[in-house]
């Protein structure tokens, strides 16, 4: 009796195929908008997650001024670092390495070519703390960064830009009016948690970005990798008792400074994703409504066309039960197909918005067997009213019906 009444309920959707696609297509948009609401949010998770990884599950990162990204309050101008500030950081027995950093961004020329490009000055500790690796060449020395040599190290889109395919290790390039050798080029990392590309990079000794290109010694940032078997809390203690003290913060003051666990971070940005997801995937699921209404609309004209239809049905000896079985049987089918056309739609919406964005492509199964499954009550729940009244007709009356 099933299969029979799936035939005929299949029979009756191609039968009206443009109508049957618009009942559905409030289903689909709803499953394609959830589906791609939550493939995304799970791929921008992943990302940062991979991202802070690659910088290390025990680096601290340390700025002056409060924690926040916007500018301190009351408009106090922000006291620096210095070199001093990361040596004596250098010194805490909870640290395994600390790496100081000055950023400028500056034009890089190599013969006819040219790039603007983010400028990094900082010490040999910087790669093991970020995580980088070299794809050849070497990383900065230790004298190299004390003494300011014009040496560089650079990241894959510089090398495209500037080099092509080509090796630049030994060649000279110009970084504003510094002639710089380069001794590295680094693997490629992609785009980092933010969308920002982290291989537009050139990395030089910190002494020689502070003299030449930013013409002081301040310390934007300095990063500081946690020693082996450390609690992270441990090592915080210390760098805020050590920086208070180097800053003369008296008792009860407020730090002007802030020490960043990435892993803290990475918790942060995974839990703004997973909310906004949430209310981007709850608005989405409201056309699941608009579409299981339209479903229901939609069943009712069935109805009041195949009245006669239905009245000949019962009076040669169907039962109601089999008439509300036919035709929620065809309001289930009709909220399938689209569930399953919206999967679709929604995985490859997901695919492409991650291609652009430049973030994974992770389909979730229970989240995809969820919507189908939605899709297959709001069949169930909106199809029952109208089969229900097709059930409870007056075969007599429903003869009569013209």
């Amino acid at each position: 009796m099933l299969l029979e009444a799936i035939r005929l309920a299949l029979r009756s959707i191609f039968r009206n195929k443009l109508r049957s696609f618009l009942t559905i297509l409030g289903v689909v948009i709803g499953v394609a908008a959830v589906i791609a609401m939550v493939t995304v949010g799970q791929g921008s998770s992943a990302q940062v997650s991979a991202s802070v990884e690659s910088l290390g599950s025990d680096v601290l990162v340390i700025r002056p001024g409060q924690r926040g990204f916007g500018p301190p309050s009351g408009g106090t101008p922000v006291r620096r670092f210095n070199l001093r500030d990361a040596d004596a950081l250098a010194e805490l027995t909870r640290l395994r390495a600390v790496a100081p950093q000055a950023t400028s961004s500056e034009t890089v020329v190599y013969g006819n070519a040219n790039t603007s490009t983010s400028i990094t000055g900082t010490n040999e500790a910087w790669a093991e703390i970020s995580g980088w690796t070299f794809a050849s060449g070497r990383n900065l020395t230790a004298n190299e960064a004390r003494s300011g040599a014009a040496v560089c190290v650079i990241g894959q889109t510089v090398r495209e830009k500037l080099f092509g395919a080509a090796d630049p290790v030994g060649q000279q390039i110009r970084v504003k009016a510094i002639a710089c050798q380069v001794v590295g080029l680094l693997e490629e990392k992609g785009a980092g948690s933010f969308g920002q590309d982290q291989d537009d990079i050139v990395v030089m000794p910190i002494r020689l970005v502070q003299r030449r290109l930013n013409g002081n010694d301040d310390v934007s940032t300095i990063q500081a990798a946690v020693a082996d078997n450390v609690p992270t809390e441990a090592a915080i203690a210390q760098i805020e008792d050590l920086m208070r003290e180097r800053r003369k913060i008296g008792f009860g003051q407020e730090d002007d400074f802030s020490v960043t666990d990435m892993k803290e971070l990475a918790s942060m940005l995974n839990s703004v994703n997973s909310v906004l997801s949430g209310m981007l995937s709850s608005v989405a699921a409201v056309s699941l409504l608009v579409g299981g209404i339209g479903i229901m609309n939609i069943m009712l004209v069935s109805v009041t066309e195949r009245t006669r239809e239905i009245g000949i049905r019962l009076a040669i000896g169907a039962t109601g039960r089999q008439v509300l079985t036919q035709f929620l049987v065809e309001a289930v089918v009709l909220s399938l197909m689209g569930g399953v056309i919206g999967i679709l739609v929604g995985l490859a919406l997901a695919w492409g918005a991650g291609v652009f964005m430049a973030i994974p492509f992770t389909p979730s199964a229970p989240v995809i067997a969820l919507a189908f499954c939605f899709s297959a009550v709001v069949g169930v729940v909106f199809g029952y009213f109208p089969a229900r009244r097709a059930a409870q007709m007056d075969p007599i009356e429903a003869l009569r019906h013209q």
